[in-house]
């Protein structure tokens, strides 16, 4: 059984072809979250960014019941690889069960944003 996940707290925007997260059995298929807050305005630099991308994450997770110790896979996207080692900071404040993960420097993302991560997390 498959239920779709749009969360009240983040705006999709008025035609966005794609829901915030997927149950699927056991599983919740987040999609990619950008530090945007819940009018779409970007959050001031990467740090602040990933922070609020996180932020919503959570914030997905915790309408299913769960928090990010359920999370059993990220991929993360960066706009500068320079800017692992203070991502990583950031991350590891709140993923601290260390779950499987993929980081990737890209050229562009949504809205101009510096970070998106997208998340697996097991609902069992």
């Amino acid at each position: 059984m498959m239920t779709i996940v749009n969360s009240g707290k983040l705006s999709l925007g008025p035609n966005a072809p794609f829901s915030h997260a997927v149950a699927a059995g056991d599983f919740l298929f987040l999609s990619g979250q950008i530090g945007a807050d819940a009018t779409g305005k970007l959050a001031d630099g990467m740090e602040a960014q990933a922070e609020q991308a996180i932020q919503n994450i959570g914030a997905i997770l915790a309408e299913k019941g769960i928090g990010y110790e359920k999370v059993v896979k990220a991929t993360c996207f960066l706009t500068d690889i320079g800017n692992f080692a203070a991502f990583n900071t950031i991350y590891s404040k709140y993923f601290t069960g260390k779950p499987a993960r993929s980081c990737f420097a890209v050229k562009d993302l949504p809205l101009g944003a510096e970070v998106e991560v997208e998340v697996i997390a097991y609902l069992g």
